[in-house]
């Protein structure tokens, strides 16, 4: 008989971080992992017809602002991607 830790990783499956290792790093890819399986499923539930197109939108509106929110708190990529001194945009 399965188990409740059967269940939760048959439907909230993880998948390993190998990126840069820092706290920060892991909880926003915890976040990241999450806020996807939920945009899939409600993508599945409007395209099923169990929620309507402006509902289906505003609940996926409403998860990446809490993505955007983690993200922040939790000081990812404060500096721009390209740090780079020596690099240069005007050629």
């Amino acid at each position: 008989m399965p188990t409740n830790d059967d269940k939760d990783n048959f439907f909230y499956p993880r998948s390993s971080y190998h990126g840069e290792f820092k706290p920060e790093n892991l909880v926003f890819n915890a976040n990241l992992q999450e806020f996807a399986q939920k945009v899939s499923y409600l993508c599945n539930l409007e395209t099923a017809g169990k929620i309507k197109p402006g509902e289906a939108y505003r609940q996926i509106k409403d998860l990446w602002k809490q993505l955007k929110n983690s993200k922040k708190a939790l000081g990812i990529d404060e500096k721009p991607l390209d740090s780079n001194p020596d690099s240069n945009d005007n050629e």
